[in-house]
Formats: structure tokens, C-alpha cells, sequence
């Protein structure tokens, strides 16, 4: 893969992290960044005016920088942007970061140095992965403040990660024998401004995303085997005539999941008319949150794949001051699927109430001796709790704006924090779900003997290899955390 020239998936970046050094800087790619950069001195020797290249920031834009003090005025961008404040982000979710902003400084028109862009990939290849802030980003000049972090360890300042614990940038760089650098002109400006940091959780909360989707078919598939419900609702034929790529989807899966059911079969010629929506609608619903999960991804990879720094160095007569950095086309997508990701949730929630009536063969609250023992009614409260946790988050962070920078940016998308809440929801589904496989397994104990397919079966398989069927009450918080390690580590098989 290659720099700057490739297009780039998702995957492909996922991958460059895990293996950065199957991504190269090929030789024509290092032309385009060389020239963009020769481009930018040619600008300064013309002494034309040019945002950003001889001129302060923001609402300094009027005031002229001489040539001597260009590199002072790039170190002081970057000096005078780190102040986000808060938790750091993940490891993982900084180095998103960075592969993403290579890419997108080798495509040669950001105007900054075959040296620095070389920096940035040697940092990625030794894992010196700076430690960033989670707040602070507005999401519009880029983000600005969680970028500036990122580049502090190229001037030998702040923190970066060695063996998950951050140090200070001085001792890993006299350790590798590196030498800070002495920024260039339009190069601090190249480097802060951007999407990235929006960029990198849209990235980690598709990755995510992806497999809860998954998992959310597979459960419920499970809860409607304990449920003994109807697989009529998913027939082909239904779906066919309301045509959304994403109900069809799910439908086909929730077929495949159910297919020649012994479980369900027995159930075939009972007096139940229909079951609630929460079984009776899951391609409808969890159909929905497909579909903004393409969406999403669509506009992401565009996004991974373009350049959203400021300005833009078209040639050496023209730099384009223009919105590239502005993050409103990630930032609605991401709180539609913020949406998206707690709908598979709050219909989670239900399934796994349904499961505890004591309906249709099943005991209430899932034990035969309940009473004296309150059986599975609690873990129905937590997932209450954390559905209701997610509404609050469905709050769309791009729908507010406070100007900033004496007006000058008098409109910001705040994607960074559709981005944050994003993968906060998604982290709650992980548990709401792992509390729905737990009801389903327990109530498949009241099906048997029958069986159920393969795939409904291996999941009961893998949940009982951490947890054992509830027959008096214990601590079931420890039975969730260990079905959601399953879930965080990959385990159910969901295709």
C-alpha cells in the first residue's frame, strides 16, 4: 500500500496500524509532497500575502510574518494549540490518527517536507504514539487542539506511550537517537489542521460497529429459540416488496441463523398469533441501523482519502484558503449513527424483558424457584440504565455551534464529540447485548430436548464455557463481564 496514492478502506488502515510497515512513501509519492513544498517557498520568495504560509491565524490573518520568523511562528502554532484537557484517547485510536494524517499529507498539497512526512512514519514503525486529550476539538479548523498533542513529539515535547505507560517525548527520542525538528514554513499548519482526530473514532466505531451489528442478528436470534417466537416475520417475500438493503439484510441473516430450527418446528402449529414488535420487526430495526452504518462508512473513506488541512497549495502561485478542515460532513453522519448504534440497543432491552415474563413456557425472571431467588430480574435494570444512558448520548452534537476565534470561525461542526459519543455508545451495546445472550442461553435450558441450529447453538456453547446454567442466585454481575469480554475479544461466530 502505498501513500498518498492508494486509495485507502477502512481495512486498509486498520491494517497499517496493526503492520505499519506494509504502507510505503514510493518515489512518486514523495514528488508530490517535495513539490508542494518547494511550491510554499516559492510563495514566500514572491512576498505575495498567503494565509497561514507569512501570516498569523485565525483572526491574525491580516497580520504579515516576515520570512525570518516563519519557523518561530510554526513552533508557536503548535505550542499555543495543545491545550485539550481530559482522559487520553486509546493508543490505537492516536495511531488512527496518525496513519490517517500521513496519507493525507502525501498526496502533495499541504506544502509541508518530504522529511517531516518521513518523521511521521518512522514515529508510527518504532510505535512512538503520542498521548492526546479526548477534549478540547470543536471540529472545524481541524481539530485543532487533539492535533497540535500529535505533534508535540516532533518538536521533543509531551508525552508519548512506551509499554502503555506515557513518557515524557525527550527520553524515548534520546533512546532512539532522534532528533526533534525545527518546523518549516505552512508545515504546523499542515499538521493541526485537519479532521483526524473525528476521523480516527469514526474509524475505531465502524471497526466496532461492524461486529455489533452482527451480533445483534445472532442474539436475537437466540432470544426468539428461547422465546419459541415465529420466523414467519423474516420470509424473503416480505422483504422483497419494502426493499431497504439493510431489512433485507438482516432478514436473510435471521433466516440463516434460524433455518430447520428443531426448537422452532415444535412450536410451528401452536395458537400464537404474532410476537411483539422487539421479535416480530428486527430487520426493520436493526435493518435502520445498517443502513446508517453504510452510510457512514461511504462518507468516512471519502474523508480518509481526501486532504483537510488549510490552505491548500494548488502550484506556486496559488494556496487556496478554503473549509476543507471543516468537520460537519462527518460530524451528522456520526450522530445518526450514534442513533443507530442505541436503536440496536433500547431493542436489546426488550427482547431481554420479554424473556423474563414468564410467558409461554418460560419461568418468570428465568428460574424455576424464584422468590427466594430474585433470577435474572436485576441485569434487566442495567440494561435500562444503559439504554437510557444512550438516549441522553443520541443528543446531536453537530446540531450545536459556539463561535470561536474572535468570530473569525464563527461556525463549528463539534464532530469530535459526535465521535466521542459514538464509541460510548457502542462500548454500552457491548454490555446490553452480553446481558441478552445471557437470558437467551438460560432460556434454551427450558427448551430442551429440541435443538436449534448450528449457529444458535455454538453461541449457547461459548456462553457456557463462562457461564453456568442460573439455578439459585449468585454474582451475575462477573456472568456479564465475562460474555463481554466475548463479545470485545471476537468469540461469537456472527456470520
Amino acid at each position: 500500500m502505498n501513500y498518498g496514492l492508494d486509495y485507502f478502506s477502512i481495512e486498509d488502515i486498520l491494517t497499517i496500524v496493526e503492520n505499519p510497515k506494509i504502507a510505503k512513501l514510493n518515489a512518486k509519492a514523495k514528488k508530490q509532497i517535495t513539490d508542494s513544498a518547494e511550491n510554499v517557498k516559492k510563495i514566500i520568495a514572491s512576498d505575495r500575502t498567503v494565509y497561514g504560509i507569512n501570516t498569523g491565524f485565525g483572526p491574525l490573518c491580516d497580520t504579515k510574518i516576515s520570512e525570518e520568523e516563519t519557523e518561530h511562528l510554526q513552533h508557536n502554532l503548535i505550542i499555543s494549540h495543545a491545550v485539550g484537557v481530559g482522559k487520553p484517547i486509546s493508543k490505537k485510536l492516536s495511531k488512527i490518527m496518525m496513519v490517517a494524517k500521513i496519507h493525507a499529507l502525501s498526496k502533495g498539497f499541504s506544502g509541508v517536507s518530504l522529511e517531516l512526512v518521513e518523521r511521521l512514519i518512522l514515529m508510527v514503525e518504532k510505535d512512538i504514539i503520542p498521548l492526546i486529550p479526548e477534549q478540547g476539538s470543536v471540529g472545524a479548523s481541524g481539530d485543532l487542539a487533539p492535533l497540535a498533542h500529535m505533534v508535540l513529539p516532533l518538536l521533543g515535547l509531551g508525552k508519548v506511550w512506551q509499554n502503555d505507560v506515557a513518557v515524557p517525548t525527550k527520553e524515548v527520542l534520546e533512546k532512539y537517537n532522534i532528533e526533534p525538528l525545527i518546523l518549516g514554513p505552512k508545515e504546523g499548519l499542515g499538521l493541526i489542521n485537519g479532521t483526524q482526530f473525528i476521523l480516527a473514532h469514526s474509524i475505531l466505531g465502524l471497526e466496532k460497529f461492524e461486529y455489533l451489528l452482527d451480533l445483534a442478528d445472532l442474539t436475537a436470534a437466540l432470544s426468539l429459540e428461547a422465546y419459541r417466537g415465529s420466523a414467519s416475520p423474516y420470509k424473503k417475500e416480505l422483504h422483497e416488496i419494502r426493499p431497504f438493503d439493510g431489512s433485507k439484510k438482516v432478514a436473510s441473516r435471521m433466516r440463516k441463523f434460524l433455518k430447520n430450527s428443531e426448537n422452532l418446528d415444535a412450536h410451528e402449529f401452536c395458537d400464537r398469533v404474532q410476537d411483539p414488535y422487539s421479535m416480530r420487526c428486527v430487520p426493520q430495526v436493526h435493518g435502520a441501523s445498517r443502513n446508517a452504518f453504510e452510510h457512514l462508512k461511504k462518507l468516512t473513506e471519502i474523508e480518509l482519502n481526501s486532504v483537510t488541512d488549510n490552505p491548500i497549495v494548488i502550484s506556486d502561485e496559488e494556496a487556496i484558503s478554503g473549509g476543507n478542515f471543516h468537520g460537519q460532513l462527518l460530524a451528522m453522519p456520526l450522530d445518526y449513527a450514534t442513533l443507530a448504534a442505541a436503536e440496536l440497543g433500547n431493542i436489546s432491552d426488550r427482547r431481554s424483558y420479554l424473556l423474563l415474563e414468564g410467558k409461554y413456557g418460560l419461568p418468570k425472571l428465568l428460574v424455576e424457584s424464584s422468590g427466594l431467588n430474585s433470577g435474572y430480574m436485576i441485569p434487566q435494570y442495567t440494561t435500562a440504565a444503559l439504554v437510557s444512558e444512550n438516549k441522553s448520548l443520541c443528543f446531536p452534537a453537530s446540531a450545536d455551534s459556539i463561535p470561536t476565534s474572535l468570530g473569525q470561525e464563527d461556525h463549528v461542526s463539534m464532530g469530535s464529540i459526535s465521535g466521542r459519543k459514538f464509541n460510548q455508545v457502542l462500548g454500552n451495546l457491548e454490555n446490553i447485548l452480553a446481558v441478552e445472550l445471557m437470558f437467551g442461553a438460560q432460556g434454551l435450558e427450558f427448551r430442551r430436548p429440541a435443538k436449534c441450529t448450528k449457529f444458535v447453538e455454538d453461541a449457547y456453547d461459548l456462553i457456557r464455557t463462562k457461564v453456568s446454567k442460573l439455578t439459585n442466585d449468585r454474582l451475575i454481575g462477573e456472568d456479564i463481564l465475562a460474555i463481554a469480554d466475548l463479545i470485545r475479544e471476537r468469540k461469537f461466530q456472527a456470520n
